[in-house]
This record gives C-alpha cells, structure tokens and sequence, in this order.
C-alpha cells in the first residue's frame, strides 16, 4: 500500500493593497505599477497647469477609484502629496510644483487622456505615453501672437474703463510693454520672482510721463489697463473658492500669494507714478507740442461691444487654449460679462457678479456634460471678464499712497465682489456637474 505523500499547506500571499480588486459590480483594472504611475503623472500635469485644488483632489479620486487604486490626495499651490494603500501601509509621494499659469490646451488633453482612461479605451501605459508627448509640444501659439494678444487684452480693457479714444492707443502700447518685460524678466531665476513690481513699475513710469507730456489725465487708467493680464485677480476667486469648498490650506496659502502680488504691482505703481511724474515735467517742458496731440475724442457705443468681442480671442491666446474652443470661450465671455453688467445695474455690484458667475460655472459644467470637454476651458475666460482685480489693485495703491480709509474701503469691496463670485461658481457647482460627474 502505497501511502499518500502529505501537500504541504498552501500560505496565502498578503495581498498587495493596490491589487485588490473594486467591489462587484464596477469595472476591475489591473491595478499595477504603471496605474499608480499614470495618477501621479496625472496629478503632476493638472496642478502644474493650473487646476485648484478642490477639482484636481475629486478628479484624481474619481480615476484612482476606476482604475482600483486606493488612494488619498492633498494639494497645495506649491506641492502635491499621494497617499497610495492602505492606511497602515500607505506609501506617500511628495511633489514639489511651482504654481503655473492655467493652460488651457493641455488641460483639455489631459481632461481627454483621463476620460479615455476611465472608460477603458486606453490603458494606463498609453495614457503615459500621451501625456509625455503632450509635455514636449510646442507652445500651443508663437510668441508674436502671444504679444499681440498682451495688446489687445490691454486694448479691449481700456475700452472697459470707458476711457478716450486717444487713451485706448496708449494702454495698447502699454500692454506691449508690460508683455515684453514680464516675458523677458521670466527668463531668470534671479527676476522671475519681482516679474509684477518690475512690469509694473516700467509701465507706470511710461504711463504718468505720457500723462504729463500729453496733458491727458489718465495716467492711472491706461496703467491699469497695461498691467490688466498680470494683475492676480483670478488667483483672488480660485483662492476664496478653495476656501468655500474646505480646502483651507491650499486657499489660504493661494489668497496670501495673489495678495502679496496685489502688493508689488502697487509698490510697483507707486514708485512709476513718482518717476513718471517727475520725467515728465522735464520732457513736457522740452516738447511744448506734445500737449494736447492725443484724441479726447469719446469712444463710439459700439467700442466696448467690439472689446467684448477682442477680450475673450486674446484670452483664448494667453491661455493656451486650442483654436477650436474659441468661439465657446467668446460666448462664455460675453454671458458672464452681459449678466454681470445688467444685473449689477439693476439690483448692485455684488449680485451681478454673483449672477454672471453663477451664468459661467453653470453653462461650463453643462458643456462639459454634452461635449465632453472640460469646464475650466469656458469657466477661467469667463471669470477674468469678472474678477475684480481692477479693484483690488485700487485698494493697495491706495494703501500705499497713505489713502487708509479709502483702501480699506476699497478692499473690503473687492473682498465682497470675490466673495460674490465663488458664491456664484459654487451655485453653479451644484445646480449642474462636469463630465463624468465631477464637479468642477
């Protein structure tokens, strides 16, 4: 009688956390190296492109939940932390990323590269592949386009302000300068960081001289329509925004750097008026025929209309955003900036920007449900013809110039516009949800 040859016992492996399968029911990927790869390469891309951190956390927990990956996420506006695993074996990834300038194209590739992803179209791997395809395009437009866009946004602005015609000729000229000194000063370590004092300091000066030696009074307006692009306005809403959602640290890190921003472009403009003043005595003196030579003219009822028009295609350039979102981006514009506008008129400043918010977030997030597309490519646009940055430039000037009543006057508006306008984005959170179901 042959005897049987015991089997050994069979010891299970401890599963790998980040292998274990979704519950029944959902789709279960394969959970490996190159997922967890591809979300954090995903992170990296969407903070670095300017995504706030209250869209970038719920997007990557949406993906990470599809693709079986257990995982927790925290941002800030100048790193992001990933918590992969199980708590008691969780296995954290520091980045450290510079705040970078909303892009609009990538962020639609990268919105596309995460929707194909989920749905299982493309694996992990290819979505990598795609992403650092992505990393090494060109800029999306030539930098002489880029200068000319600095021009009309500068150009489109002064119109805004209700300046004279002869002013809107002279705030263009400014925006070209304010774009060559701040793509120039962005070149170096050693001046990327004073960009907005030194910018704004030139354009002031040239500003107030040509105030003197023309004799046209509107020094402050045709400089806050040449610094218009760089002023943090936006920064300002995303920041009170972030706040409004819970993400405390990443709001209150991003309110204190558009305030200290706030800040140099009035230190900047505060030293420009002086300089600009002074030059301009002297040179106003040697060129007696200068006087007067700019049209006063008022500009035509049509002209802000055109602006309307002009704003949102510099900003479709500024922004990175590919030539066939354009035409979306005019309309989110023109709703935000026509809501705004009658609203205030009829019932105050503070519900207008509410309403015309509330009419950008809600009309972003219904086409990024219908098109598939993603709703900062509508949404950012359509909150720079809002955010109150002009005001806010206002208050630190006046704080600088020793006008204390009348900036913290002016500040405490500014706090209320912004206050207003994340209002509005998270109304229009509610009411309607972005693709895939993740509110942006």
């Amino acid at each position: 009688m042959n005897a049987t040859r015991p089997t050994p016992p069979v010891i299970p492996e401890t599963p790998d956390p980040l292998d274990v399968p979704p519950p029944s029911g959902e789709r279960a990927p394969a959970a490996s190296a190159v997922s967890r790869r591809f979300i954090l390469q995903l992170a990296r891309q969407l903070h670095r492109h300017g995504t706030p951190a209250h869209q970038l956390e719920v997007t990557l927990s949406v993906l990470a939940k599809r693709l079986g990956v257990q995982a927790e996420f925290f941002s800030t506006p100048t790193s992001i932390m990933v918590g992969i695993g199980e708590l008691e074996e969780q296995r954290v990834h520091l980045m450290r990323v510079d705040p970078g300038e909303p892009n609009l194209g990538h962020l639609s590739q990268l919105g596309e590269i995460t929707r194909l992803v989920m749905d299982g179209e493309i694996t992990p791997a290819e979505g990598l592949r795609r992403i650092d395809v992505m990393d090494v395009q060109p800029p999306a437009y030539p930098q002489w386009l880029t200068l000319v866009a600095f021009v009309l946004a500068s150009a489109a602005i002064a119109c805004f302000l209700k300046v004279r015609a002869g002013d809107v000729l002279v705030a263009s000229m400014l925006g070209l300068v304010a774009a060559v000194t701040a793509i120039t000063a962005s070149r170096w370590e050693s001046t990327r960081h004073v960009t907005e004092p030194f910018a704004a300091f030139i354009v002031t000066t040239l500003a107030f001289t040509l105030d003197k030696v023309l004799g046209t009074r509107t020094g402050y307006a045709t400089s806050l329509a040449g610094l218009a692009v760089l002023l943090p306005g936006l920064t300002f809403t995303v920041a009170l925004t972030e706040l409004s959602t819970r993400h405390l640290a990443s709001g209150t890190a991003r309110l204190s750097g558009a305030i200290v921003t706030f800040l140099g472009l009035g230190f900047g403009l505060a030293l420009g008026a002086k300089a600009g003043a002074a030059a301009g005595v002297v040179l106003a003196d040697l060129l007696p025929m200068m006087h007067g030579a700019l049209s006063r003219a008022l500009l035509p009822g049509w002209a802000e209309w055109t602006a309307l028009l002009v704003a949102p295609l510099a900003f479709t350039v500024l922004l990175s955003a590919r030539p066939k979102d354009a035409p979306y981006i005019v309309v989110a514009c023109a709703a935000a900036y026509v809501t705004s506008k009658f609203a205030g008129a009829a019932v105050g400043e503070e519900l207008g920007a509410f309403l015309g918010a509330f009419v950008v977030s809600a009309g972003s997030n219904v086409l990024a449900r219908t098109r598939r597309r993603v709703a900062m490519v509508t949404q950012v646009p359509g909150l720079l013809i809002l955010v109150p940055g002009s005001i806010g430039f206002r208050s630190m000037t006046s704080l600088l110039g020793q006008e204390v009543e009348t900036g913290i006057q002016t500040g405490f508006r500014v706090a209320i516009v912004g206050i207003s306008l994340a209002a509005g984005i998270l109304a229009g959170n509610v009411v309607t949800r972005a693709t895939n179901g993740v509110r942006s």
